[in-house]
This record gives C-alpha cells, sequence and structure tokens, in this order.
C-alpha cells in the first residue's frame, strides 16, 4: 500500500504491553518510561513550547527534578477531566461511533515506540481511525490556524502522526475544546505521510538508543527560556561556595558570540527579534554549564572572561500563600498584610442620546 504517491510498507498489527485499565498512576508512568510516548515526540524534534529533549531524558531516566514547579497542572488535570465530554461531543458533531482500548501499545519494529490512545473512531466504510481529545483556552485557539489555513499544531501532529505510526492505523482526528458550547470546538483530521513518519522514527531511534539506553545527555538545542527553565528543574539552588568553571572551545565560541551580539545590540533602533532570541539561547547554554556554580572562567586572544550569575535572594511570598494567610490567619495577615493604591486613566466615548 502506498500513502502520499511515495512510499511502500507492510501492515502489521501494535503489540499490546499491558492492560492500563486497573493501573496506579505510579505504575502507569513506569510503563511509561520503557519506552517514548506520543506527547515526547516534540521535545524530541524540538518542536515542543513545553520542554526540551534533556527533560524528557530526565523523566525516562526517573531523575527527579529539584525544583519541580509544575506551573501547568490545572491546565493538564482540566484535558484529563474533561475527556470524556470532548469525546462525546465530537460523536455528536460527526456521527462517528467512539470507543476506548485500555491498553498501552508498542510497535512490532521498533518497541520503544509507545501509544496509550484516548479513543478510536470508526469510519463508515468500516476502517479505523484514531481520536486524540485536547483542551484549550480560548485566546489559544488561533494556534490551530496558521494564514488562515486549519492546521494541527506541530508539537500534536508529531503525537498523532506517532500513534498512527504504533498502532498502523492511517487517519487521525482531533477534537480540541476551547469554551463552553458545541460551537466553541474545533475538529481537525490527519492522514498518514509514511515521509514524516520516516523521519520522525529515526530520530527517536537516536534519542532512544544514543541517550536513554547509553545514559548520554542530549545537548540543549531549544529557545533560552525553555533552557533556563530546565536548568533550574534539575541543577538545583546557586551554591555561592562551588568551584569555578572553566570554559571550553565551544563554551569559549558561544562566549565571544554573545559579546559581539551584544555589542551589535547597542547600534540597533529597536532590536531585533532573530538576534534577540540568539542573545537569549546563548546565555541560556552558558548558565547550563554553570549549573550550580557562580562563576565562569576563559581566556581567549589575551583576554580573561569572568562570567557570573549570583543569585538574588530577596524575601516574598506568593499569591498561593498569601490567600492561605488570609483564610488560616486572618488577624495576622489584616496586621502586616498593606494595601497600595493606584489610579486607572481611562476615557470612554458613547453617542449623545436625543433630547
Amino acid at each position: 500500500m502506498a500513502l502520499n504517491g511515495a512510499l511502500k510498507r507492510d501492515r502489521y498489527r501494535p503489540l499490546v504491553l499491558v492492560d492500563t485499565e486497573n493501573l496506579s498512576e505510579e505504575e502507569w508512568l513506569s510503563y511509561r518510561r520503557r519506552g517514548i510516548g506520543g506527547s515526547d515526540v516534540a521535545a524530541i524534534l524540538g518542536i515542543s513550547p513545553f520542554r526540551t529533549s534533556r527533560d524528557l531524558y530526565y523523566d525516562k531516566l526517573n531523575i527527579v527534578s529539584v525544583n519541580d514547579n509544575e506551573e501547568n497542572w490545572v491546565a493538564m488535570s482540566i484535558g484529563h477531566l474533561l475527556e470524556d465530554l470532548v469525546g462525546k461531543i465530537f460523536q455528536y458533531k460527526t456521527g462517528l461511533e467512539i470507543y476506548q482500548i485500555k491498553k498501552m501499545f508498542y510497535h512490532p519494529k521498533y518497541p520503544f515506540m509507545l501509544a496509550d490512545l484516548d479513543y478510536f473512531a470508526t469510519l463508515p466504510d468500516g476502517t479505523t481511525a484514531l481520536l486524540e481529545l485536547k483542551t484549550t483556552n480560548y485566546n489559544a485557539r488561533s494556534k490551530w490556524w496558521l494564514d488562515k489555513q486549519e492546521i494541527v499544531p506541530s508539537y500534536y501532529e508529531a503525537q498523532g502522526r506517532h500513534y498512527m505510526s504504533v498502532m498502523d492505523i492511517d487517519r487521525i482526528f482531533y477534537c480540541c475544546l476551547y469554551g463552553n458550547n458545541l460551537n466553541e470546538v474545533i475538529i481537525r483530521e490527519l492522514k498518514r505521510d509514511l515521509a514524516y513518519e520516516e523521519e520522525m522514527i529515526f530520530l527517536e531511534q537516536e534519542f532512544w538508543q544514543n541517550h536513554v539506553q547509553a545514559q548520554v545527555p542530549p545537548p540543549y538545542t531549544e529557545d533560552g527560556d525553555l533552557i533556563i527553565k530546565s536548568v533550574r528543574r534539575y541543577a538545583g539552588h546557586a551554591d555561592e561556595n562551588a568551584s569555578a568553571i572553566n570554559f571550553d572551545e565551544k563554551m569559549k565560541e558561544k562566549l565571544i558570540r554573545f559579546q559581539e551580539l551584544q555589542e551589535q545590540k547597542k547600534t540597533y533602533e529597536a532590536p531585533k527579534k532573530k538576534e534577540k532570541n540568539e542573545l537569549e539561547r546563548l546565555k541560556a547554554l552558558m548558565i547550563a554549564e554553570m549549573g550550580t556554580s557562580c562563576t565562569a572562567v576563559c581566556e581567549q586572544d589575551g583576554t580573561n572572561y569572568t562570567v557570573t550569575y549570583n543569585p538574588v535572594r530577596e524575601p516574598a511570598i506568593s499569591k498561593d500563600n498569601l490567600m492561605r494567610l488570609k483564610i488560616l490567619y486572618p488577624e495576622i495577615y489584616k496586621e502586616f498584610v498593606t494595601v497600595s493604591e493606584s489610579r486607572r486613566f481611562h476615557i470612554a466615548a458613547s453617542a449623545k442620546k436625543a433630547a
């Protein structure tokens, strides 16, 4: 059978790794660490907006972060809680019958490729499609369009193409709820692309064999903000007594490039996005190399460079803790919490009513 008029391949059946219906969350996570799941693929491809491939590597080796502050846990929980509802909406909108198979599957040729599907759908011709359910907020719905064309966000596309590969199924639907009624839902469909799939499998295999199995951390290749979040998550707090790090030749090159961009920036009337992103990424890579150390040193062409990344610690109380204080100790809250006042200037115009 040929897809996209190009590559051919033999059909196959996925194999079952485990029945998931009665697994605890910890048991499920343990099985998931045995391979690469659909939601892992975007990090391997370098297109995840949420985490780096280094984060994924740590997760697969069950290396616990030292600063695990999951900011997005509410959105993730909502997604899980609303899965059945979004499934019902898809069924209502399309008329397709959907069902679940509560098993974790793996690819017969590439056993590190795992799939734990939301739903399956039966098509009018009797064939099967996959169904992936999503939730998002109203403002983020725009990510499902590009230049007024309907798309699947690239990180979700990678997930779906991984699932199609594991299951040897040629179509996948996405249903994304972004509001609270039947009209605030996005439905998309993707068909299998074997050229994409071939490259994806190559990169997954490279990650699994050369990094996870070999226990060699992958290099940081992502944007600066993701790298810094990863470093803070796994490196831990700054150690002001740690020895200075000596930058090697590769890091020297990054430092010199950073200095060049800093000088160029002085000539810009407005910061250029490309150069700004490169600056942030170079800075993040140097921070990653320093780890918990506050200082790095190197010498280049007779010039000694000292890079510092010192902690600035100020007493503070988070909004969550402030709320707890107000509820649990109202008298202390009233005594010590001050209220500041600001004024907002605004002009509103409306048509004058006729007399």
